[in-house]
């Protein structure tokens, strides 16, 4: 059995600290949930404990030394001319192993036999044995049809993820490192990853923003707290933490008001005291000409003693133990921006069929009013995205009509956020979207989502995910709206943000459509129709 130990880790980009001090032990069984804001160093972290970049202090080391860590990145990467046999092939480490084989036997032949044998039980120990015919049965049981000489390139959002999935359900590593593998995943993909990840004998270190995944799997959480600059480790499970979190920082700020309340006490003592001290030199010289040498000795003794007693009150204060102020958690309080109201009939779909190579989409009779808030689900592949398209008169129809109503202003998050995947700077693509809005106020507006200088003169194409969803976000902050449209808004948003969206939504009065897999999201948002998609139909509870 494998343990990853790290101890004393730190990182950071250019003179800005994400962590420092950092302490874990990864042992068999362990799921460990790592969360943090974006740009806290998650996934920095999950690099540097899969031995991809170097520590910038501390180490990482492995018991025993050959065990094989699994870095399943978020966003799987389709390389051009890569089929899906040889996907599943790279993020299993099967393809690594194989290549390290073939030298290895190469060497062999030669007469060196040096390493062969190591190369050898990676390659057995990886599953590159069977792992064809595993991949066939995996791939068939998540419904992928395409077959494993098809390109990634060529398979559809819901195809690669089911694709994603099946790497995962496929790899044999000793430590797991999961960098939101819950991303893009339905309901049927996230049972079937809790169910993996709780049935792991291998440590796993998870980053999700699921926070139902996260109370279901992990056995622990691990806090990049960026606001406090603190590390913490909680035992037990999510909520657990959140309970912990949520005492800790009470008792934070407990201590400090104590302290706070406490020093300010002892300074107006000693202000006081200074003051009567003052007070008495000032009576000694008014009657320096006194001669009753009692009443001066009095007046001196007296004007010692407050002399005494504010010296001892400055020790006191100078003998507290300091506590500092606990860092404010940052709080976006993110709005959605409103347009006028559009007609009563936002959007309707009358006989519309949709056809895009072998998928087909309706008939679908369809009508969304104003001030309807619609919950859209379905597997991946259902033909979610494609609705969504054909509401918005984005998709052409094979048969039937689409029309949009009077006066509607559309504010989207589609599930690639594509308004921000140019060359452009994000500052300027931001501006496109809002020539009405000025620099300045473009600038403080996305800094407001944490995009700050650092990023917005980046190309948006550049950014993280996660940024990306950020400045979707604030777009909807910056523009009216009054039919807001949300495709898989969670996905890569940390969980701050997500919980300042849906109190957004909350009071948002126009048009809503969510499409999400996000469960305390379904829960949360507050809907008066619910569609559900399969197999190209839609039906309306």
């Amino acid at each position: 059995m494998t343990t990853l130990v790290a101890k004393d880790l730190a990182a950071g980009h250019g003179d800005r600290v994400l962590f420092s001090g950092l302490d874990l032990v990864v042992a068999p069984g362990d799921v460990i949930g790592l969360v943090g804001v974006n740009g806290a160093g998650k996934s920095t972290l999950l690099r540097t404990l899969a031995g991809l970049i170097p520590p910038e202090e501390g180490r990482v080391s492995l018991n025993p030394p050959s065990a094989n860590v699994g870095h399943l990145a978020q966003e799987p990467e389709r390389l051009e001319g890569e089929t899906v046999r040889d996907f599943l092939a790279r993020r299993t480490g099967v393809a690594a192993a194989q290549a390290a084989l073939d030298v290895a036997t190469e060497a062999l032949t030669a007469g060196n036999d040096e390493g062969y044998s190591e190369a050898l039980d990676q390659w057995l120990a990886l599953g590159g044995a069977d792992l064809e015919e595993r991949s066939l049965e995996v791939v068939a049981d998540l419904g992928l049809t395409v077959g494993l000489d098809a390109l990634m390139t060529s398979l559809s959002g819901g195809q690669a993820a089911r694709a994603g999935m099946a790497s995962l359900l496929l790899s044999r590593y000793d430590i797991f490192l999961l960098d939101e593998p819950t991303n893009d995943l339905d309901l049927d993909g996230l049972e079937r990853l809790e169910k993996f990840v709780t049935g792991l004998r291998a440590g796993t270190v998870l980053v999700s923003h699921d926070r139902e995944f996260l109370a279901r799997t992990v056995t622990s959480v691990l806090e990049l707290d960026l606001h406090q600059n603190q590390v913490r480790l909680y035992g037990g499970g999510y909520e657990s933490y959140l309970e912990e979190r949520a005492r800790a920082r009470q008792h934070a700020r407990d201590d400090y008001e104590e302290f706070a309340d406490t020093k300010a006490s002892l300074e107006a003592r000693a202000r006081m005291q200074r003051s009567w001290m003052e007070k008495g030199v000032k009576n000694a010289r008014r009657k320096a000409g006194d001669n009753d040498k009692n009443a001066r000795k009095f007046r001196a003794d007296a004007t010692e003693k407050q002399a005494s007693k504010a010296r001892q009150t400055d020790r006191m204060i100078e003998r507290l133990d300091v506590v500092e102020e606990p860092r404010k958690e940052w709080d976006l309080r993110m709005e959605i921006a409103s347009a006028p109201r559009s007609g009563a009939v936002v959007a309707s779909l009358r006989g519309a069929v949709v056809e895009r190579g072998g998928f087909r989409l309706g008939p679908v009779d369809l009508q969304i009013d104003w001030a309807d808030r619609v919950a859209i689900t379905g597997a991946n592949g259902a033909g979610k995205s494609t609705l969504l398209a054909a509401l918005l008169g984005r998709a052409e129809l094979t048969s039937g009509y689409a029309t949009l109503g009077s006066g509607v202003v559309v504010g989207e998050v589609d599930q690639a956020r594509g308004l921000f995947l140019g060359s452009l700077p994000l500052v300027d693509a931001f501006q496109e979207a809002v020539p009405e809005m000025n620099p300045a106020d473009v600038r403080t507006l996305l800094a407001k989502f944490g995009l700050k200088a650092a990023h917005v003169m980046r190309s948006a194409a550049s950014l993280s995910p996660g940024e990306r969803t950020r400045a979707a976000l604030a777009l909807l902050q910056g523009r009216g709206v009054n039919l807001l449209v949300l495709d898989e808004p969670t996905n890569h948003l940390d969980l701050p943000a997500i919980e300042q969206l849906e109190s957004a939504l909350e009071n948002y009065p126009g048009t809503l459509l969510l499409v999400t897999h996000d469960r305390r999201m379904l829960e949360a948002v507050q809907v008066n129709r619910h569609l559900t998609v399969s197999g190209g139909q839609v039906t309306v509870s």
